[in-house]
């Protein structure tokens, strides 16, 4: 039975993979599994993303997640002109 690529709370790691979440192979299925509600996948990583910024600035409050890095790993990747949703 292979793992799923969901994160590891509260390091937003990969179960599977051990890449940060979300891995290519978790963007891949969140593209699939939205492919028809572009607008429900971006409120979904928004808010990943906060739960994200919050527990992993409580494991490291000297040196926390940069938040343009952040956005870039969670939200960039979903607005860009190449990431194509497709219709069934």
């Amino acid at each position: 039975m292979s793992i799923p690529h969901t994160p590891l709370r509260p390091l937003w790691l990969c179960r599977s993979c051990a890449a940060p979440w979300p891995c290519a192979p978790a963007r891949l299925r969140l593209i699939q599994e939205y492919a028809d509600d572009r607008v429900a996948l971006l409120v979904y990583l928004g808010g990943m993303l906060h739960d994200a910024a919050g527990e992993l600035h409580r494991l490291h409050p000297d040196d926390g997640p940069d938040p343009a890095r952040l956005f870039a790993r969670f939200l960039g990747w979903a607005t860009g002109p190449t990431v194509r949703c497709a219709r069934r």
